[in-house]
């Protein structure tokens, strides 16, 4: 038997042994049910960061962001089971958080062992405890699919891989939330879409024509922090710079997060 017959056989072998159950082969590709955001003003989709982003990437965008909402909010919509779909758990390829308010998401005084320990609803001035409960029930459910006989990832070791992705806010004014979220983001190992830092401008160099914070001509309105005006809601809309700069910083990020697919489940 020469060098490709020996391939070629045992190709067939292997083959053979998978359809006949010997070998238990899970399809672990990316999903390619999309990617989930969940957030406030910042990440809502009139926006369209996300949208583009998700469209450059070739995924559908599944954007349950709404204007006005905190952490808790999304800890509480998990907690009564409408964030996501049994399907949709099954199928997203990442889980992205941009809830952004310019509080403490690392207080560990608010920390419980375990996401079942927190009752709910989740009140929504505990920002740390919110984070808290999303991230450690979002991997709970993922990993719990390893025995539910209807997933792919059924009898796996590792269930579903949980993709969890931060973010920063969208510039670096917000002190106390972006040092908060690297801290919370290094205690858990997990992706950090650092919009502050590729966004352009910081507000340690004011506008040189205007002597303003940068920030400013890119925003709608204005936050007063610390006694200094910054910009506080971007400019909206797929022809807005800031939009097409944070859906490029997202893209970028992303394509070097998500998994990439085995010669095998690439077929």
């Amino acid at each position: 038997m020469n060098k490709h017959s020996r391939f070629f056989f045992l190709l067939l072998a292997g083959l053979w042994l998978v359809s006949a159950g010997c070998i238990h082969a899970v399809d672990t590709r990316v999903g390619g049910g999309g990617i989930l955001l969940t957030g406030a003003s910042f990440a809502s989709k009139e926006n369209t960061w996300f949208e583009m982003g998700c469209r450059a990437l070739g995924l559908p965008a599944i954007n349950r962001a709404v204007g006005g909402d905190a952490i808790a909010d999304t800890a509480n919509r998990m907690a009564a089971g409408t964030l996501y779909s049994k399907e949709e758990l099954e199928t997203i390829d990442a889980f992205v958080i941009m809830q952004v308010h310019n509080r403490d998401v690392f207080d560990r005084t608010q920390i419980l062992p375990a996401w079942t320990d927190y009752p709910t609803p989740i009140n929504r001035a505990h920002y740390a405890a919110a984070y808290d409960y999303v991230i450690k029930r979002y991997i709970s459910e993922c990993y719990a699919l390893k025995d539910e006989p209807s997933s792919r990832y059924f009898k796996t070791k590792t269930g579903k891989p949980a993709v969890i992705v931060l973010c920063t806010d969208w510039h670096d004014a917000r002190v106390t939330y972006n040092t908060a979220i690297r801290q919370l983001a290094a205690k858990w190992g997990l992706p950090l879409v650092e919009f502050d830092r590729h966004i352009g401008f910081s507000k340690n160099s004011p506008h040189p024509v205007t002597g303003e914070a940068y920030s400013l001509i890119y925003a709608t309105d204005t936050q007063t922090i610390d006694g200094v005006k910054y910009g506080w809601h971007p400019i909206r809309g797929e022809n807005s710079h800031i939009q097409q700069r944070m859906a490029a910083v997202f893209v970028d990020h992303m394509r070097r997060l998500l998994p990439v697919q085995s010669a095998v489940s690439a077929q």
